[in-house]
Formats: structure tokens, sequence, C-alpha cells
């Protein structure tokens, strides 16, 4: 039997092998700080966002130079992460995705990979065996539209008129996502003008589809809904009418359009931070007939350039956006756990170079509906002032508090100022957005990834109160006792609770835990300990704890193919918030943790444990595997060594 069937006794590793483990780690975490006092991890996605970096070069017809380099490095990874099934997933060992899976054939192709080589060819197959290139998702089908290589009629319409929509009509970019945000409005210009790839290889696919690209049918009703058909009906009365449509006020449509990427392009960080939007934007520009010399089209191309990641003279990679904040906030966390003095240079160097990223001036999307909170928080990336998100400013604000430096006071009331008024009205928290929660929106046919929207979650909720609590704030604050009933409605029938962005009950189980000891909630309570039964019937035969990207999936809720060390520390995080430190699970779990396989200091992590989009887009985040499970050994060096049986802090 292997370590994952064999039932492992809990004889737990002895206190000094866990502090040499801890130490070790520590040290190598230090030393990937870098001189200015961030940490940065790569942020690796699937084959979809490096496939669309070669789309944009072939699309603006710039494959020479310094790109032909690149281009075979691109593709070597694309090789590489080619499934046994012959087509790409989403996640590591995931099922096939069709549109992963032709947008990297394509990719290949446009590469200068002959369709007749043996791994083509088994691309070709999987992706004509499950329903073809038509199937698709709006994404990928308006990157083919922009190629020919199916009609427009593929996509459903999205008129550039959008932009002169009132707040108050039932569709406004308000009403959406950030993310969603960013990325429509320059697909609004792309669709107005509908310009043609120029595609100097003069690549096609017709052999991805079943049938004529001409004659083949789209799916445009992904929910399956009645509301879902209305929507598909009113796309085909767009679809007639477009063009005469398309003309109605379009100067002034273009010209709000081109403002809200102008304002937002955020210099070498990109609109919006993510590289859908930005890579949108350089098309877009292209297609507005911009120069290459454009100041605008400098900075948005450079943007998508500054992702790019070199693994070796022979592979490359493009990540979805960069994740400096996150990493260098939970990296401060695991050290201070781990017994850095909070004095050190190195949270000096960590503590200045986050104030420097508050953002204090810039009133963001946010703003409108909040139109009299001042401005306040932390991005994601290293700027992205419009959209700065709570999760991650809470968790700036708790390491901020946690260290202790004077100096940080003010940036630490301001964020929980700003944090306090993002709370949306039915007690939880966005991650960006408050109050962005119109279902209906999720029918339309543009919204076949299912991620339009920004509602509350438990996991960005519960970071929120965590900050509350650890910050002072008690139950006679109406924030805390609105967001401890969240909480408590959102638990699920067996005790866990969902995991928005990451993977995923084991991920918001963890993270309500922590929370709600934090906010000094009775851990003895049923329901607590409802879920303290579910997260130690997860642990597996090994000591550990996992959980595959597939459960967000329907009818796939337990699936697990390994134990990773990110989700077995955020298990036995939770479970020392409920005073287990010394139950058999947490001890197993030790001892997984003390006996992994680790290189320079990381625990080994082939498994994903970061989501983007449920279901569409998921994440490794290889800081994960540095800092959490240093986190969750020293946290539990000190429970053991320490006076206090439950955990202090808010995470």
């Amino acid at each position: 039997m292997d370590a994952a069937t064999k039932q492992v006794d809990a004889k737990v590793a002895p206190l000094s092998i866990i502090d040499a483990i801890i130490d070790d780690a520590a040290e190598h975490l230090k030393a990937r700080q870098k001189p200015d006092g961030e940490w940065l991890f790569e942020l690796e996605p699937d084959a979809t966002i490096t496939a669309e970096y070669i789309f944009v070069h072939h699309f603006l017809g710039e494959i020479d130079g310094d790109y032909a380099v690149l281009e075979p490095k691109l593709a070597n990874f694309l090789r590489r992460i080619q499934c046994d099934h012959g087509g790409w997933a989403l996640y590591y060992e995931g099922d096939i995705n069709i549109s992963a899976s032709v947008k990297a054939y394509w990719a290949l192709k446009l590469a200068g990979d002959s369709p007749d080589a043996p791994h083509m060819r088994r691309a070709r197959e999987a992706i004509l065996a499950i329903g073809g290139a038509a199937n698709c998702n709006v994404f990928t089908r308006f990157a083919m539209a922009l190629f020919g290589h199916v009609p427009w009629r593929a996509v459903p319409v999205m008129p550039l008129q959008i932009m002169l929509l009132p707040e108050w009509f039932p569709f406004h970019l308000s009403k959406v996502a950030y993310w969603s945000r960013t990325v429509i409005v320059p697909l609004l210009i792309l669709q107005q003008l509908k310009p043609r790839a120029r595609n100097p290889r003069g690549v096609t696919i017709e052999e991805l589809f079943l049938e004529p690209a001409e004659r083949a049918r789209y799916p445009m009703n992904a929910s399956g809904s009645k509301l879902g058909s209305f929507f598909v009906g009113l796309d085909k009365v767009l679809q007639a009418t477009e063009p005469v449509l398309s003309r109605v006020r379009q100067e002034k449509a273009l010209k709000l359009a081109i403002d809200f990427i102008t304002e937002r392009l955020n210099g070498e960080n990109g609109l919006g931070g993510i590289f859908p939007a930005m890579a949108n934007a350089v098309m877009a520009f292209d297609a507005l007939g911009y120069p290459r010399d454009h100041a605008d089209f400098v900075t948005a191309k450079s943007a998508i350039d500054a992702l790019l990641v070199e693994r070796s003279d022979k592979e490359s990679y493009c990540q979805p956006c960069l994740s400096p904040i996150w990493d260098t906030c939970l990296g401060m966390h695991a050290l201070l756990e781990a017994g850095e003095p909070p004095r050190s240079a190195t949270f000096r160097k960590a503590e200045d170079w986050l104030l420097q990223r508050e953002i204090r001036e810039t009133k963001g999307d946010w703003s409108v509906r909040r139109p009299d909170l001042e401005a306040g928080g932390w991005a994601f990336q290293y700027r992205n002032d419009h959209y700065p998100d709570v999760d991650d400013t809470a968790v700036v604000a708790l390491a901020l508090d946690r260290a202790g430096k004077p100096e940080t006071k003010d940036a630490i009331r301001r964020a929980a100022e700003w944090i306090i008024g993002m709370q949306s009205s039915e007690g939880g928290w966005g991650a960006f957005e408050p109050e962005n929660t119109h279902y209906y929106l999720n029918h339309i046919p543009f919204a076949d990834h299912g991620a339009l929207l920004d509602p509350p979650t438990v996991d960005v909720t519960a970071r929120c109160l965590s900050m509350l609590a650890q910050l002072g704030y008690d139950r006679a604050h109406s924030s805390v006792t609105r967001a401890i009933e969240f909480i408590r409605r959102e638990q699920e029938e067996d005790g866990s609770w969902y995991g928005r962005w990451g993977v995923n009950y084991i991920y918001g189980t963890w993270s309500a835990l922590a929370a709600l000891n934090a906010a000094g909630e009775d851990m003895t309570l049923p329901y607590i300990r409802l879920a303290v039964d579910w997260l130690k019937k997860q642990q597996r035969m090994d000591g550990g704890w996992g959980e595959d990207c597939a459960t967000y999936e329907n009818g796939r809720r337990l699936e697990v193919k390994a134990s990773t060390p990110s989700q077995t520390a955020w298990a036995l995080l939770g479970l020392m918030a409920c005073g287990e430190v010394e139950s058999d699970s947490v001890r197993r779990g030790i001892d997984y943790l003390a006996e992994a396989r680790r290189e320079d200091g990381r625990w080994r992590e082939d498994h994903w444990t970061g989501t983007g989009f449920p279901r569409v887009f998921m994440l490794k985040y290889h800081g994960y595997a540095a800092y959490f499970p240093l986190w969750a050994l020293a946290r539990y060096r000190n429970l053991m060594r320490g006076n206090a049986p439950t955990v202090m802090h808010g995470m």
C-alpha cells in the first residue's frame, strides 16, 4: 500500500526536529525576500494564458526579433503540460478542457508545430472526441472570430453602446465584477470594429471542427435555464439589429470606452492587473490604429511582457498576473509565527514596502456603491489603485498589526475603516465590490465562465472578521455580529464552508474557523464541532489533507488525488484554532508535514490549490508550499510550548 492508503500512526516528530525544519524553511523564505522588502513567487496558470500571449503577437503580426527567440520556449511549455488524455487540463492531472485544449493546439500550430506531429494528432483526436472547437467558451470563440476561424455570430453581441447605459439599467458595467469590467470594455471596441488578425503564417484550425465553422451551432445558454433562454432570444435580436445598432451614438460610446481604459491603464502593471484585460487593451489599441510607438500602446504591451517567466533557456510561460502583496503579507505571517523578531530588518523592509503601496488617493470603481467612503487598502499586484481588494487589505493589516511597528498604526486604522465601509448589506464581503449580487446576469450568453460577479464569500468575510477581531472590534460592533451571522448562514450541511479563492472546502473551513475563534465564538458550539468533525473525516491515511480542483464540479465534492502540504497546513490551522493541538488528527498532520519532501526549504507540491474562477480557471501559487506549511508547524510548536491552548491571532 502507498502512503495515501496506509494508516500512519500519530507518533509526532520531536519538537527538536520540528525546530530544525522551521528554522530551515524560515531561512530559505527570508533568503527569497527581495532587496526592497517584497516577496514574489510564480503564479502559474493552465495553458490558456501562454496560448493567448502567442495569439496577441500573431494578431499584431509581430513574430520576429525578440519574440522569435521567445516563441519556441513558450511552445516547449505548452508541449510539456499536455496531458496523457491528449488535451490540456485546467490544473494538474485534471480532465481535458475543450477551450484550453483548442487554445494550446492552435498556439502550437501558430508557433510552427505540424498538425501531423504525434502530439498534435493526439490533441486533435481528443478535441474532436469531446465535440470540437465549436464547443469552446465565449472568450475562446471571440479569439477565433478575430482570426476569422469562426463567424461573428459565434459570439454573443456586446454592443459598444453598453458604455452609454444608465446605472439603473438591468445591465451596467458597475453591476459586474471588476475583472469582468476590465476585460469587457476593450472587447466592446474589438466587437464594434471587428478587426482581422494579421496572422502572418496564415494558420487555420478548421481541422478542429466537426462541421464547417460557418454552419456550426455555438452554445449560448451555459446555465440551461429559462432566463438563459430569454437572453439567447435577446441575443438573436441583437445579432439581427447589430449593423444598425453599431452606428447609434458610436463616437460617444467609443470615447467613453477609450477613456475607461486609459484612466485605468495602470502603467507597467496593466489594465486591471490581469492578463486578459491587458491583452484585450493591446488589441483594441491596435484596432483603433494606434502606432506602435504610441504611449498607451507601449504601456499596454509592456505590461503583458512583464508577466513572462523564463524558467530556463528552453522554457517560458506567461502568468495571469503578479502576486507580490499577497506573497509578502502571507510570508510575513509565516515568519512571525516562526519567531522572526518583529523589529528585524526583514520585517522593517517588508513593512516599508507595503506602506509605499497603500492606496490612499484613488477612489476606485468600488466607490460607485460607496461614494462617501475614503480610499484605502491594498491591491493584489504591485499597483492596481482602481481595484484594491479587501482580502489583501485584511491580511496586510493583520500582519502589520502583529509586527507592531508604531509607524503602521494609521495605515491599519484606514484599512479597518475602509473594510467596514465595504461590508455588503447581507453581512459578508466580496473581494473587490460591495453589493455585487445581480445574479440574473450569470444567465447572459457572455457569462458562460460563471464568474461575472463578485458576491460576498465566506473566505473573504472570514479574513475581514479576523482582522476586525484582532484589532479589538467585538460583538458590540455591528460589522462583527453581521459577519458572524453571515458565516453561520453559509455553512454547508456537513459542517464545512465553501472556499471561493482557494481549493476548496478545506480552505473555506480553515478561514471560517480561524475567524470565529478570533471573534471570541465559543469553539465548543455544535456547529463548530461539526466543522471540526468534517475536517477530521477528510484526513487521509498518510496523515495529510488534500482536495482536488474538481470539487467545484457538481457531484465531485469530496474528490481528492493526493495530500498536499498547503491544504494540510490549512486543515491544521483550522483545527488548532478550535483547541485541537493535542488531538490525534493534528499530530498525524504534523508528522505528514515533518516527513514530506522539501526542496530548498519549500515543500514539494504538484497539485494545485489556488482558485481564480471556480471550474474555469485554477492557479498554482508557488508560494503556498513555502509559507503555509511553515506557518502550521510553527503554530503547533508555539501552542505546545506555550501556556495558551488556543490561537490568539486573527489568522
